[in-house]
């Protein structure tokens, strides 16, 4: 299996720089159009007005499709990969990659719809895709660590179980601060709340 997959390496590195350009573009139109503060808006914030709100949600739709096939990959390889060593149950496998494509979803649907328009949708769209994503990438490293020696070094594991953890501690404080706030408008004058 693994010989009619050269050359996918590439799909990961893809996704990153996509997902980057989508932010950056949305980012810089919204602040040249004066829709938002230069100053370290929302990253939704920056997909809210149109023009880019078009641009934003076309291109995260796109980073979501590129996180399917690099999720899909990684499946494959771990399969491939335990055939012989057999490291983990492959059911853990499924679980992981399950919970990795419901983020996607949660991707998908935080792109779709915008932060005012449709609030409480864009919320749980964007719970769902950190909750997951948290998750995913945990048992990502732990998996990484059942197959050490043979297939990682213990450096790759350490360094994807650093970013887990990092992940972890701040999806807690996403959760405590988003559920404080509820917007209703980006532009904020001296004595709203």
């Amino acid at each position: 299996m693994l010989c009619c997959m050269p050359g996918v390496a590439f799909i990961p590195a893809l996704l990153v720089s996509w997902s980057s350009a989508a932010f950056i573009i949305s980012y810089v139109i919204a602040v040249l159009a004066g829709h938002v503060e230069p100053l370290v808006p929302y990253i939704s914030d920056t997909g809210t007005k149109p023009p880019e709100s078009g641009v934003f949600g076309f291109m995260i739709n796109i980073s979501a499709l590129l996180a399917v096939i690099t999720m899909c990959i990684r499946y494959l390889l771990i399969e491939k990969q335990n055939e012989s060593s057999h490291f983990i149950r492959s059911s853990c496998n499924v679980l992981s990659l399950c919970i990795g494509l419901v983020g996607c979803v949660g991707m998908g649907i935080v792109a779709t719809f915008q932060e005012l328009s449709v609030p409480s949708v864009h919320d749980i769209g964007a719970l769902v895709a950190f909750g997951s994503g948290v998750v995913y990438i945990t048992l990502q490293s732990m998996i990484s660590y059942k197959s050490c020696p043979k297939w990682n070094t213990y450096l790759v594991c350490h360094i994807r179980m650093a970013i887990s953890v990092i992940s972890c501690v701040a999806f807690i404080p996403m959760i405590v601060f988003a559920s404080e706030v509820s917007m209703t408008k980006i532009d904020w004058t001296p004595g709203e709340k």
